[in-house]
């Protein structure tokens, strides 16, 4: 069972100890109630309840290697060995940033620091501190993780001041957001006219991968990349979800933009916790201690972070990988589409590379609003169902599923075919199956 006794009692125990008995909303979405983990290795997790599970998670995406990958195992244990905080500089963080600027913003600089809320939050401080100015603009369906800024939702219309999305964010903070529809151009050209001389910086997911996986319009980026420049404020891509996933020098390379900043985190750490801001000198040397932005943090660049993300990227620099996560992902993608399909049910599966999302609505999905008529019941049964047959999914309709290189397997894609298959047999539709 992979919902079963043993994960009852520990989810029971939870509740006594934690809000909602988790630590992450999204955990508590697993019904009745979230199984435990045991242990993981390769494409699989294993429950305290005795299941193996293909895992299409991913620990929401870091893991594009799989879990265990021997060449992060080891480069953590010699870590290990030689001591796992200092509190003072050492090699293996310029070994990283240099891994990394040499992909995503060659000549510039990085600050580590240890989530992509953090990373976020940094780097929309940096920007208001580089331009002097107050505000910024954000896009509906984007998620930039978990403070104040961009805990803020659109207001009455698009162009409108942010609204506060959750309690605790004072109206004086969220009015400093603009918040205008993802892939609408004319809104944010709209934004601009009206506010751009206050705007210190447009931030965006290039691709928004916490509403499913909506992709950008084509011209849309590059829209983002000319209007940031007429007025000018800072274009930051948020790619703590892309970053090192659909290529290795992120969105920027995929589509041919480039951002002032961008934010990495989740692969970058190879599994561990870690965020990093990355932009030009001229820019990043206004952060303390050579400018007067302040960021600090105990834990930034954390040795055991940095030896799990500098043999993670090794690994995609010297394999396959990429290219296996992604064909992973499209087998899987045209089988769900297929197998939805012979089922009559009305769906739309978006995929970019190795990161998928299936809508049970009519296509297109190309805008928040668009996947959030997507029918969430539908998505929650098709979850439960996959769970069952030994596939763990993301359990909001507005998560990604993942792939990592070790799904590219006769085993594990035989495995999750069938999973799939009689999971949409089991879901409502027109069709026979």
């Amino acid at each position: 069972m992979v919902v079963g006794e043993a994960s009852r009692r520990l989810y029971e125990r939870a509740l006594t100890l934690f809000p909602g008995g988790v630590n992450s909303p999204v955990r508590a979405a697993v019904r009745p109630y979230p199984f435990y983990v045991e242990r993981a290795e390769g494409p699989y997790i294993y429950t305290v309840d005795g299941a193996r599970l293909v895992d299409l998670v991913l620990a929401y995406g870091p893991l594009i290697l799989g879990h265990r990958h021997p060449r992060v195992v080891e480069a953590v244990l010699r870590q290990v060995e030689r001591g796992w905080l200092y509190g003072a500089p050492y090699e293996l963080e310029v070994r990283l940033a240099e891994k990394i600027l040499s992909h995503v913003k060659p000549g510039g600089k990085v600050r580590f620091v240890n989530s992509g809320t953090e990373a976020t939050m940094t780097a929309i401080r940096l920007a208001r501190g580089y331009t002097g100015r107050k505000r910024i603009v954000k896009f509906d369906g984007c998620y930039h993780g978990a403070h104040d800024a961009v805990l803020v939702a659109a207001g009455s219309a698009a162009a409108e001041y942010g609204v506060p999305s959750s309690a605790g964010v004072p109206e004086e903070v969220a009015s400093l957001t603009l918040v205008v529809p993802y892939n609408d151009v004319e809104a944010v050209e709209e934004v601009m006219r009206r506010h751009g001389d206050d705007v210190a910086a447009i931030i965006v997911e290039p691709v928004a991968a916490n509403m499913g996986v909506v992709p950008p319009r084509r011209g849309f980026l590059e829209a983002l990349r000319r209007l940031a420049d007429e007025y000018g404020a800072l274009l930051i891509f948020d790619e703590v979800v892309t970053g090192f996933r659909i290529a290795l020098g992120g969105a920027q390379q995929y589509y041919g933009v480039r951002a002032d900043v961008v934010v990495l985190g989740k692969v970058i750490g190879g599994g561990m916790p870690i965020g990093a801001v990355v932009a030009d000198a001229k820019i990043m040397d206004n952060l303390t201690p050579a400018g007067k932005v302040f960021n600090a943090g105990t834990f930034n660049a954390h040795p055991l972070a940095m030896a799990a993300g500098l043999a993670t990227i090794e690994v995609l620099e010297t394999t396959d990988a990429l290219a296996r996560a992604s064909r992973a992902a499209k087998a899987i993608a045209e089988v769900l589409e297929d197998a939805l399909r012979a089922r009559g049910v009305e769906h739309t599966v978006n995929r970019v590379e190795s990161m998928f999302q299936v809508f049970f609505t009519e296509g297109p999905v190309e805008t928040p609003e668009q996947a959030r008529r997507s029918r969430r019941e539908v998505y929650a049964r098709l979850h439960e169902e996959l769970l069952r047959r030994g596939v763990f999914v993301a359990p909001s309709q507005f998560e990604a599923v993942f792939t990592a290189s070790v799904h590219d397997s006769a085993e594990v894609l035989e495995q999750v075919e069938g999973a799939v298959r009689e999971a949409a047999r089991a879901l409502p539709g027109g069709g026979t199956g």
